[in-house]
């Protein structure tokens, strides 16, 4: 696959940001090259490609995999594996969501779950365990926001991120009104 500017710009950003993703050059640099590639790669093509070698490519693709951002597939007639990346973009951000939910934040809830089942020896531990459970009712609250939006269509999530600083404007008038109701003042 002959690669024009643009697309090498993508694929050397998409590497360039691996490490700050938590993956390394190479991942990002394949998964770029996926998603831009209108037809299933080959490891081989992608390998030349990217001027990689194969066996990089491989454990590339099978971190990939693990993060559910690589399909593979075959083509009839060939017994080489075909890679793509998922073509939905919706797909692709809920996938990312719930992996890096599945690897950073479920465990760091078990953690902080257990540490406030144990009772606190001194007042340092239990302003401590005051501090980490707003930290554990923070993470809950997001969990349950995402769990909410997680299953509505593209179309819905797209509306309300659009709304953006709309909402803000209508919570903090909501805000407004019942601030002024509880303390029988006036709506402004």
């Amino acid at each position: 696959m002959n690669l024009g500017p643009q697309a090498e710009r993508f694929i050397l950003h998409f590497g360039e940001m691996g490490g700050r993703w938590g993956v390394n050059r190479t991942v990002g640099q394949i998964y770029a090259l996926l998603f831009i590639a209108p037809e299933a790669l080959h490891a081989d093509e992608i390998a030349e490609t990217l001027g990689i070698s194969r066996s990089n490519v491989s454990i590339s693709l099978r971190e990939l995999q693990s993060w559910r951002l690589v399909n593979m597939t075959h083509k009839i007639g060939e017994r080489r594996e075909y890679f793509e990346s998922p073509k939905d973009v919706w797909e692709i951000f809920r996938t990312l969501v719930e992996e890096k939910r599945k690897r950073e934040i479920d465990p760091t809830l078990t953690l902080l779950r257990s540490i406030l089942m144990e009772a606190p020896v001194n007042d340092e531990e239990a302003y401590g365990q005051q501090r980490i459970n707003e930290m554990l009712e923070l993470i809950e609250l997001a969990c349950a926001w995402f769990d909410e939006v997680h299953h509505l269509p593209p179309e819905t999530l797209q509306n309300l991120m659009r709304l953006g600083s709309k909402v803000q404007k209508v919570l903090g008038f909501a805000g407004k009104i019942r601030k002024a109701d509880q303390t029988g003042g006036r709506h402004d």
